[in-house]
């Protein structure tokens, strides 16, 4: 049998980045949190987390990471179901998201299921092609994905497409583009970009330019790297910067003509899907169904 209080200490330190962390959220020494693990690890005889900064979980530890999520999602809903006192405390979801869902459509999704709920949120936000990641890895319960593949234990259901266009404020636009979106002006005109693993901004440019860009010359173009949806679209309407934003941010700053689209008629389309474990779980249920319901994405 599994000593779930050690499974915990592996869960939080996995959740909280460091040892350090995990002990002041457990309110025991770092010490006494490093023997829970070690623990586990000689009773299940693996190693089962890396000592690494930040702590990441071996194979072995994903997929005791996925058992423990599971087993308390299940042990919320039945102690809820048996005790009414239970229905007062509030059952954590570890989700996974990417930035422009968050800063969108997301929260208005959610909002009545959160009010209606019990429920506190744990937002891991990461680009969309890399949230499925956090799922397999056993962080979260659930996570919004690009990817359409379900991992194993794991449904995926469609819940519509982001489009993106290639935008900048009207000065900013006659000022480096005067003749459009041509391949010299990108040579000096600044460009802003979410991070270093956001591939959007080169996707649209390849695809434009119909393959005739080569990726060292992408490389060239001169960059802002803005981890925040919300600043990256504020930098744009800023005049400092042109990039690839989302209809659901920039819709309306194209209509009354404070961003122009540089690239009209051409976009992409970023699929998402809603992925979350099979288990027999009624809040998480109905969560998924708000998701799936309320999602206003195109």
């Amino acid at each position: 049998m599994l000593d779930y209080k050690l499974l915990q200490a592996l869960a939080i330190v996995i959740q909280e980045g460091g040892f350090d962390k995990a002990a002041q959220r457990l309110n025991i020494t770092q010490s006494a949190v490093s023997q829970r693990i070690k623990l586990l690890e000689d009773q299940l005889g693996t190693l089962l987390v890396t000592r690494t900064v930040p702590p990441a979980p071996t194979p072995e530890g994903k997929n005791l990471l996925k058992h423990y999520i599971q087993v308390q999602s299940l042990e919320a809903d039945l102690e809820q179901s048996l005790n009414p006192l239970a229905r007062e405390a509030s059952q954590v979801f570890a989700l996974g998201i990417n930035a422009d869902s968050l800063a969108t459509w997301f929260l208005p999704a959610i909002t009545s299921f959160l009010g209606e709920n019990r429920v506190l949120l744990d937002l891991k936000v990461d680009d969309q092609e890399k949230t499925h990641k956090l799922l397999r890895n056993g962080e979260v319960a659930g996570c919004i994905s690009s990817e359409k593949t379900p991992v194993q234990g794991c449904s995926v259901i469609p819940i519509g497409t982001m489009t993106y266009r290639m935008v900048a404020a009207s000065e900013f636009a006659s000022t480096h583009f005067p003749r459009g979106l041509a391949k010299d002006c990108l040579e000096t005109a600044p460009a802003v970009i979410y991070n270093r693993r956001d591939d959007l901004h080169a996707r649209f440019l390849k695809t434009y330019f119909q393959g005739s860009v080569h990726p060292k010359w992408i490389q060239k173009i001169p960059i802002h790297y803005v981890p925040s949806s919300e600043k990256f679209v504020d930098l744009i309407l800023d005049g400092i910067a042109y990039g690839m934003v989302p209809d659901l941010q920039g819709g309306v700053h194209i209509k009354t003509g404070r961003f122009v689209d540089l690239a009209p008629g051409s976009r992409i389309g970023v699929d998402l899907y809603w992925h979350r474990w099979n288990l027999s779980s009624r809040l998480l249920d109905e969560f998924s169904k708000a998701i799936v319901k309320n999602a206003v994405i195109c």
